[in-house]
């Protein structure tokens, strides 16, 4: 039976595949991190690959699983790592779990790989395990990585449908409208809407403090509301950020 899930592939299937078609493979990264009350702690992995599948879908390509643990949570963007449930790894457990991944992928004749990040504070140690195994597996390999955040796809006219009021910007949108929305439209069954906090956002100094002050974070871990989600948001989000990054695969390898 088809799939695009690449662990569900035998190592022969998945061989073939490669040899055959070359598709591109996306690697969906994650966090187990706190999303609120109404939102389950793997929303970050498991809002990356579904937006990975849609665009594989698109393509032809395959979903490796997911890297689940992601870089220490931010009081800024995440709450802080003073949350039960939110799980994390150093920056250099996830810059070596991502330069394996990449040298592995390169040893089986991969040429397209999709990283697909899906928490905001794992952004430049993918840069860093990206490049490192690039540079284990040297120059003469075929392969060549596109490292992405999927919200960077949402244009400026559906967040405006979103937000009629005005969007307040990705980093407080932790457990807030567009992750509730798209967990929603993908998840429906793990979104509780009934325990929605009343926290109002959080006004951040224009510094850091360490350790951290867990008294800047509202106590539901949710740094806007997301009164006002709904599925049908999540599909408008999830449609256009799947064909864009779809388009970008298509048009940002070189053949």
């Amino acid at each position: 039976m088809a799939t695009i899930w690449m662990n569900q592939l035998s190592w022969v299937d998945y061989q073939d595949r490669i040899r055959r078609d070359q598709p591109a493979v996306f690697l969906p990264v994650g966090a187990l991190e706190q999303h609120g009350p109404h939102l389950p702690l793997g929303t970050d992995g498991l809002l990356a690959a579904a937006v990975a599948a849609d665009a594989a879908e698109r393509l032809g390509g395959l979903v490796a699983p997911t890297l689940s643990y992601g870089y220490k949570s931010q009081p800024k963007c995440g709450g802080g790592q003073h949350f039960c449930g939110t799980t994390s790894v150093d920056a250099a457990t996830l810059i070596g779990s991502v330069r394996d991944a990449v040298r592995e992928f390169a040893r089986h004749g991969l040429q397209r790989l999709v990283v697909l990040n899906g928490h905001y504070e794992n952004q430049w140690f993918l840069v860093e395990g990206i490049d490192l195994g690039l540079r284990d597996v040297g120059p003469s390999a075929s392969l060549q990585v596109m490292r992405l955040e999927y919200w960077d796809f949402m244009t400026e006219s559906t967040l405006a449908q979103v937000f009629p009021q005005g969007f307040p910007g990705f980093a407080l949108e932790h457990a807030a409208m567009l992750e509730t929305s798209m967990m929603l439209h993908y998840h429906p069954q793990l979104v509780r809407m009934d325990l929605l906090p009343p926290d109002q956002p959080p006004d951040f100094p224009p510094y850091e403090m360490f350790p951290q002050r867990s008294d800047w974070v509202p106590p539901s871990g949710v740094l806007a509301s997301a009164r006002g989600a709904n599925a049908e948001h999540g599909r408008l989000l999830a449609e256009e950020v799947a064909a864009r990054i779809a388009a970008a695969v298509q048009s940002g390898f070189k053949s």
